[in-house]
């Protein structure tokens, strides 16, 4: 305990710059990935399965899977059975289909902001409509050539908003 007033201050401030300096420099526990010991038990239960390579992984790996963890944790029993259910589409898919989505997922991903929302907008109005509405639109699209969709594509990125909300408008009608 220091019982000089005057040392309080730059013990004080010592202190607060080491505090902070710790939350603004990278911690080299993260340069080195995440200690198997270091993962919570829960998050060792869900990652068993990687726990005899796990120091073999890269850092970036395991801070993925421990991400994943915590969300898997997290998620409710509805959400994991989703999950488990688009787990085993996915590998059930083809390579040439896999490859397909990793694509497009890239493209997404590569979007402006303002294009994955208008994308997040569109996906739940579709989803939103009734499940047989939805059905008849697949179809309907489905049956046109691939020439045709790719001008509608088109015609439909020359639309400014307002056109497309009219055309929203029209086909609700």
């Amino acid at each position: 305990m220091i019982k000089n007033k005057k040392n309080r201050l730059p013990v004080a401030l010592v202190t607060l710059v080491l505090v902070m300096a710790g939350s603004v420099w990278p911690c080299p526990a993260s340069e080195n990935g995440v200690a198997w010991n270091d993962l919570a038990p829960g998050e060792q239960t869900i990652l068993e399965r990687f726990s005899d390579r796990w120091n073999t992984l890269s850092p970036e790996q395991q801070e993925r899977f421990q991400k994943g963890a915590r969300r898997w944790q997290a998620m409710t029993p509805d959400q994991r059975e989703q999950a488990r259910k688009r787990l085993s589409q996915w590998k059930n898919l083809s390579p040439e289909q896999k490859e397909r989505i990793r694509k497009r997922y890239q493209w997404y991903k590569a979007l402006p902001d303002e294009d994955r929302a208008r994308l997040r907008s569109a996906r739940k109005r579709f989803q939103e409509l009734p499940p047989e509405k939805r059905q008849n639109l697949r179809r309907r699209w489905q049956r046109l050539s691939p020439e045709r969709r790719e001008a509608i594509r088109e015609r439909w990125r020359q639309m400014t908003p307002e056109e497309r909300r009219q055309f929203r408008q029209q086909q609700n009608r």
